[in-house]
């Protein structure tokens, strides 16, 4: 066995059904008195739901949150914090709520309780993706890692099947770059395997039968495992595509993971054999790029960047910008074939190493 390098992060997960009953004891066990729920504008009424069963601890809700984490709302968010003597943060929702409450701890040190509702995985992880004048920037620190995460497959039951379809392609991606990520290493492997394989099992259930909670429950295991395998190795090409598009295009977030995921895999495939062979098995396909494009196809998800908002003339761009800032990849970059990837996700044609 090559020898390796595993660093766990510590964390509080709660997983099973109607754990969300326990958030006030948590709330209680990490000694707060003034917290703040936090939400996106859609889902202000279960925040102030939320508010209520927390009671006197509770000091408020700030329902603002957005995708890619815009650095002017979470500025409003700080003001608040300060008006209101904030000691502790409470996220229910998906990535964009995860992160907004990740941008406040970064600035705060805050302690904060996550309920996530879709398959996101980014309250598993270190990482902080903001945006600010159409650039996204990410970076890595244990200060935004929650202190509880709260698994609880009743909030994911009303999650609309394609919400629930792209959230889930979004979460195999993390899975995905981890088998051949830099410091891969034997105990994500198993995970990521295993969370490619669950999501792969439940998503098409949940689309043909949105409120099966034995697929519901599979799915929410699944993004468990993605998004550890997503904070604990380094990522690659896939995911530095996405933030360049997202924060270039305001392309929603897991859309344009479900959209790149089989052209950077396939692009990467030659490079990285085994890892191809072990995402193949998972999803019970012949080859892995084809193999996660079909699954996409299935669920009805979106498969091309230009039906996301993406203008014909971002290709170039999009081009130029990946080539910038070099970073770890298991095949060097190469304009002329990145500029390809980029044109048949574009266009949602089948992927081609």
């Amino acid at each position: 066995m090559q020898p390796f390098i595993y660093s766990a992060h510590p964390a509080r997960v709660i997983f099973g059904s109607g754990t969300l009953a326990r958030l006030p004891a948590e709330v209680e066990r990490l000694g707060l008195e003034r917290v703040l729920v936090l939400s996106t504008p859609q889902q202000e009424a279960e925040a102030g739901a939320l508010a209520g069963r927390i009671g006197t601890r509770a000091a408020g809700v700030f329902a603002g949150a957005t995708m890619h984490t815009p650095v002017g709302v979470t500025e409003a968010a700080m003001r608040h914090v300060a008006a209101e003597r904030i000691d502790g943060l409470v996220a229910v929702g998906g990535g964009s709520t995860t992160g907004l409450a990740k941008a406040i701890a970064l600035r705060t040190d805050l302690p904060q309780i996550v309920a996530p509702t879709t398959y996101a995985g980014s309250e598993m992880t270190p990482i902080l993706g903001e945006t600010q004048g159409g650039v996204k920037t990410t970076q890595k620190s244990p200060r935004v890692l929650p202190e509880v995460v709260i698994y609880d497959v009743d909030l994911t039951l009303s999650l609309p099947p394609h919400l629930s379809a792209v959230s889930g392609m979004n979460a195999i991606a993390h899975a995905v770059e981890a088998l051949y990520a830099q410091d891969r290493n034997p105990i994500i492997a198993m995970m990521a395997a295993e969370g490619i394989r669950a999501l792969a099992r439940a998503l098409p259930r949940i689309v043909e039968t949105p409120h099966d909670a034995e697929a519901r429950s599979d799915a929410l295991y699944g993004a468990w495992l993605c998004g550890t395998c997503l904070g604990a190795v380094g990522m690659a090409l896939h995911h530095k595509l996405c933030h360049t598009l997202g924060g270039a295009f305001d392309l929603p977030h897991a859309e344009t993971h479900t959209a790149v995921l089989p052209h950077a895999t396939a692009y990467n495939a030659p490079a990285a054999p085994e890892a191809m062979g072990a995402i193949a098995e998972a999803l019970g396909a012949a080859e892995a790029a084809p193999g996660l494009y079909d699954l996409a196809a299935r669920l009805g998800a979106p498969l091309a960047l230009r039906d996301l908002g993406m203008p014909e003339s971002g290709i170039e761009a999009a081009a130029d910008s990946a080539m910038k800032n070099p970073y770890w990849n298991p095949r060097p970059l190469d304009r002329t074939a990145l500029r390809d990837l980029i044109a048949r996700a574009y266009a949602g044609e089948p992927p081609r190493a």
